[in-house]
């Protein structure tokens, strides 16, 4: 064949840059390499790939209309490159540029550069990320010429039926050889891109209404969000497609305030992406290098029961139990989780991050990684903020009605004494003291901001990270 197309997360047929010039000498195929050690990488989970073979099995199925279908190769980048080499040494290789993981961004890195020297790769852009040069002064330009750039078309049909040979399997075959187990909740969403398009219709049309506050309550939020986050981290549909159409219903809604809202949060989407790409060491260490001496002692006692649910804050183990069950949950709920681990517990977020991204179906990287530094105080350019799980509790749930349903067994408590976390025998102990803690790590946080050279690391900081949309920035 004299092209390879290379499937990591972009699993669709519409706007897919490396599928449409992949299939222009229509003698192309489309490969998934499944490594089952970057499915045990920080952060990676079984949910998260459940809902990817389902997008596989939507798109094989949309390939072979076009006389194509997806095979998988079973090992790492240096054993696809090897067989490469081997059996395919003049074909041409199209990949979308994808930001990952550690193990991911290692492996592939050397790939690309291997075939780059020999001309046999073409990498395209997606999302709005900027790969070379990061400018963020320009960034938002960047961004918007690249959404409004045409939609590419699907891939052009197979004009040559491909000769399983060698490691490939088709999906079919490997899915039957894997022998997975798919342990799958009722309340996880379903993969691929019909199911994406039916959401973004939904979400468009008549979901959004109240989106722009209906988003912060974790029982609202299940039906006025859109929904799309594991379809977008996957690749099912293209940002790209989303704005775009989102930018035609604009001009006709009546709903202008919470789809003005949702394109925020497309824009946002690659903002925080983009750390990652542009420092992929902050997987591991802290946006602002000196907050990583904040919290020093991991407590592993105090993390098991916070990621289980089981901290005696009912509002907060709620949403910890929602999420286990059903693999998302609203940002705001995301956020507060997060910063009682980082500000309460007082935990390095370099232990509970990974913990915590396995739960959701739409891990991404770049954005999961960076909104955990934001809620642990040490990017250096963000204000810290420590929400309060009580607040919280009765601004979300005053009736204590989803957290009864979440936790049954306090369903004939009164919700005062489950607002304020006053269950004694009826719960579990509550693990730190609240306002105390808080309290606590509020100080300790300023104190460390108030620092002379920690200021001038966060103006370094910002100058690489920040966003050029506000005016002012606090240090």
């Amino acid at each position: 064949m004299k092209d390879i197309v290379l499937i990591h997360r972009n699993v669709r047929m519409l706007d897919n840059p490396a599928l449409f010039h992949g299939s222009k000498n229509q003698d192309y195929g489309i490969i998934y390499l499944f490594d089952k050690n970057y499915w045990e990488a920080n952060g990676k989970s079984e949910i998260q790939f459940n809902f990817l073979l389902d997008c596989l099995e939507d798109f094989d199925r949309k390939l072979k209309e076009k006389n194509s279908q997806l095979f998988v190769f079973s090992g790492n980048y240096l054993d696809f490159q090897k067989w490469i080499e081997t059996d395919f040494s003049e074909s041409t290789i199209h990949v979308n540029h994808c930001t990952d993981v550690g193990y991911f961004r290692d492996g592939f890195s050397n790939f690309r550069d291997y075939f780059l020297k020999q001309k046999k790769i073409k990498i395209y852009s997606d999302f709005g990320i900027q790969v070379k040069a990061p400018n963020r002064d320009k960034w938002a330009s960047d961004w918007e010429d690249q959404m409004s750039k045409p939609l590419l078309k699907e891939p052009y049909a197979n004009q040559k039926i491909k000769k399983i040979d060698g490691p490939l399997k088709t999906l079919s075959h490997f899915l039957k050889d894997l022998k997975l187990l798919r342990n799958k909740y009722s309340s996880f969403q379903e993969g691929g891109s019909d199911e994406a398009y039916s959401l973004l219709d939904t979400f468009l049309k008549h979901r959004c209404a109240g989106y722009s506050f209906k988003m912060s309550s974790p029982h609202e939020a299940e039906h006025s969000c859109s929904r799309l986050s594991p379809h977008i981290a996957f690749g099912c549909i293209s940002i790209r497609e989303i704005y775009q159409k989102l930018l035609k219903e604009l001009e006709i809604t009546s709903y202008k305030k919470d789809l003005n809202s949702f394109k925020k949060r497309l824009y946002w989407h690659c903002h925080f992406i983009q750390k990652l790409e542009t420092e992929p060491e902050l997987e591991f260490k802290s946006m602002h290098p000196m907050a990583d001496e904040l919290r020093q002692d991991i407590n592993n006692e105090l993390i098991e029961k916070w990621i289980i649910g089981e901290t005696g804050f009912p509002f907060l183990d709620a949403c910890i139990q929602y999420l286990r069950k059903g693999g998302w949950i609203n940002f705001r709920m995301r956020a507060m989780i997060m910063s009682f681990a980082s500000y309460n517990l007082w935990q390095p977020w370099q232990k509970t991050s990974p913990l915590l991204a396995e739960l959701f179906v739409d891990y991404e990287p770049g954005i999961h990684i960076s909104q955990v530094q934001m809620q642990s105080g040490v990017t250096g350019i963000n204000l810290p903020r420590i929400y309060s799980v009580l607040k919280q509790s009765k601004d979300q749930d005053p009736k204590a009605d989803w957290i009864k349903t979440q936790i049954p067994k306090i369903s004939n408590v009164c919700s005062d004494k489950i607002h304020n976390a006053e269950l004694n025998d009826l719960y579990f102990d509550k693990l730190v003291d609240p306002v105390l803690s808080a309290k606590k790590a509020r100080e300790t946080i300023w104190a460390s901001r108030s620092n002379i050279e920690f200021k001038k690391i966060a103006r370094e900081v910002y100058l690489k990270h920040g966003s050029r949309k506000r005016q002012s920035l606090r240090f």
